[in-house]
């Protein structure tokens, strides 16, 4: 031990204000001891009662382990501040420094107790748009579906969405059911074409193309209503008019196809319409 102490440093001292706490602390921790000990013998002598005596004991031992605890936090409590502080200034500089992982932690969170989505659904968050094939706690993995907002076809790229976009941002579910959805999609013609004879066109063949398995879709949707408590659209093709801007007419083509078809679908219907008409004017 002797040789411990000869290597402390010469020069080895304690502050004069370190050493005034610490004798406190010490003189404090003697103090209670002493009280302690002369309370627990004054009770055992004086008691006759071994359950009151044994209730004063245990009652006395806590009051005095409080009065412990009160004091040094009196007489530690400039050094406790200060720790405080230095451990909410550390514990801000981590929130900042891991900001993005924490949004990222807490998005995964929401997304998973609200159910926005599942792998397989075609989602849209801000200007990204595809198939979810990938979950972690930190990103979500889809494969972009495009060109733009209206198209239906994989683009090849993958795109990798930090969670955090999912607290501040909007998530577009396109996949509400697992098997049958609603695709809508917009036709544009000039006020002088002949759009109502393209929008009988794509009705007609919008119905041919339900037509085998309109009846299951409306079965499948019903179910769905009931279990959800929603009032389910009418699952009917249909093609409404909308005025854009002057001089120009959109037909809005709007059906039910089995989920993945969207894109097949609409080809489909568009290719039939058009193969032998243009609709370019009222005379053609």
């Amino acid at each position: 031990m002797l040789e411990n102490l000869a290597l402390l440093p010469e020069n080895f001292s304690v502050p004069g204000s370190m050493f005034r706490l610490l004798v406190s602390t010490a003189l404090l921790v003697v103090a209670i001891i002493i009280l302690r000990t002369l309370t627990a013998r004054f009770i055992r002598k004086n008691v006759t009662s071994s359950e009151l005596r044994g209730r004063l004991l245990v009652n006395s031992r806590n009051g005095f382990l409080l009065l412990g605890i009160l004091g040094l936090a009196l007489i530690w409590g400039d050094q406790i501040r200060a720790l405080a502080l230095s451990i909410v200034a550390i514990a801000a500089a981590v929130v900042i420094a891991t900001k993005e992982l924490i949004l990222c932690m807490s998005g995964s969170i929401l997304k998973g107790g609200a159910r926005s989505f599942n792998l397989g659904d075609r989602i849209q968050v801000k200007d990204f748009r595809g198939d979810v094939i990938d979950q972690t706690l930190l990103a979500t993995t889809i494969m972009e579906v495009g060109p733009g907002k209206t198209g239906h076809h994989r683009t090849g790229r993958m795109v990798v969405i930090p969670n955090s976009l999912f607290v501040s941002e909007p998530v577009i579910n396109e996949s509400f059911t697992d098997n049958w959805d609603f695709h809508a999609f917009t036709v544009p013609f000039k006020r002088e074409d002949d759009w109502p004879a393209a929008q009988q066109a794509l009705l007609e063949s919008a119905r041919r193309q339900c037509e085998p398995y309109l009846e299951t879709v409306r079965k499948y949707m019903n179910k769905v209503g009931i279990s959800r408590g929603l009032e389910v659209p009418s699952v009917d093709p249909k093609v409404s008019i909308q005025v854009p801007a002057a001089g120009e007419i959109h037909l809005i083509v709007r059906l039910p196809v089995k989920s993945g078809q969207r894109s097949h679908v609409e080809q489909a219907i568009l290719s039939e319409v058009f193969a032998n008409r243009a609709f370019s004017g009222k005379n053609a």
